[in-house]
């Protein structure tokens, strides 16, 4: 009996003749705990531009033509994975669906041509922990969620190395811009 694709194992199914495969959807959840404030974090989370700087998986994340449906600004984003020597790249259109000033950013795959495309989703939260001066500390909870047929263990695992690798440039960021102003 074929495993569910909750339990994040294949699942396979044969309908008409074919063979379809589906594998789970992926959501991962990373914290960071920062030292500075809340504004000085959200700076680096809050604007999909600023993405390629700290974060390896984006290599391009650059303002698209607005479109009247879109409930905000939009990216153009190039999504780089890479495991090995293989590599696979995706170009996605994200549009900012949730912005709260310091505190909340959501970005949403929104493609207008008519077809479907699988969910991609990124929200970036900010909490403080301390009161600002120099002991101030601020938790960042990011959240991804990937709702296509090429999720599961591996594209987890890639999200996971990439989320370790980014913390520290992330933070050497934030303290560069806090030292600037």
């Amino acid at each position: 009996m074929p495993k569910t694709p909750e339990s994040g194992v294949l699942r396979t199914d044969f309908a008409g003749g074919a063979l379809r495969a589906s594998i789970r959807d992926v959501d991962v959840t990373a914290e960071l705990l920062a030292p500075c404030r809340p504004e000085e974090l959200f700076v680096w989370v809050g604007d999909l531009n600023r993405y390629p700087d700290w974060l390896d998986m984006v290599p391009r994340a650059v303002r698209a033509e607005p479109h009247p449906d879109d409930p905000g600004p939009a990216w153009s984003v190039d999504l780089l994975g890479q495991l090995g020597p293989f590599a696979r790249s995706k170009r996605l259109r994200m549009v900012r669906t949730v912005y709260e000033q310091d505190r909340s950013a959501r970005f949403e795959r929104m493609e207008h041509d008519g077809r479907d495309h699988s969910a991609w989703v990124l929200q970036a939260v900010i909490a403080p922990q301390e009161p600002g001066g120099e002991d101030a500390s601020t938790l960042l909870t990011m959240s991804m969620h990937y709702g296509g047929a090429l999720g599961g263990a591996v594209l987890e695992k890639l999200l996971s190395d990439e989320i370790e690798k980014s913390r520290p440039r992330l933070l050497e960021r934030v303290a560069g811009s806090a030292s600037a102003t």
